[in-house]
């Protein structure tokens, strides 16, 4: 029998995964650019594995439900993903002061690896 939290789940998981490798990578290539370069790198997809983590979990910690309240579920875990997206981009650059570039490559690379993640089996 096919069970779709379950596999959903293990899609959720996998994702994460492929998003911290990517972004593993991306840094260490940063890393020969400086550590600020690496460490901006790490924040970018780190905030996006991390998000794509929260919105996962709150989207699947009420189980199986109506479609409004899972629809729900996942509009909220959607703009709880973009929001740690974009205030840690933002402490990245204003407060910290991070090179923008490798931040917002992280992001691109966890995004690449989102969409790898969903296509692979």
């Amino acid at each position: 029998m096919h069970d779709p939290l379950t596999a959903g789940r293990r899609l959720a998981t996998r994702t994460v995964v492929w998003q911290a490798t990517a972004t593993a990578l991306l840094a260490l290539a940063f890393l020969a650019k400086g550590g600020s370069h690496a460490l901006a790198a790490l924040l970018g997809g780190g905030a996006m594995a991390a998000g794509g983590a929260l919105a996962a979990r709150l989207l699947f910690r009420g189980g199986a439900g109506s479609a409004g309240m899972v629809l729900g579920r996942w509009f909220a875990g959607l703009a709880l993903k973009w929001l740690v997206v974009f205030v840690v981009l933002w402490l990245g650059v204003v407060v910290w002061r991070l090179p923008a570039l490798p931040l917002l490559l992280g992001i691109v690379a966890a995004l690449v690896a989102l969409a790898l993640a969903a296509t692979r089996r």
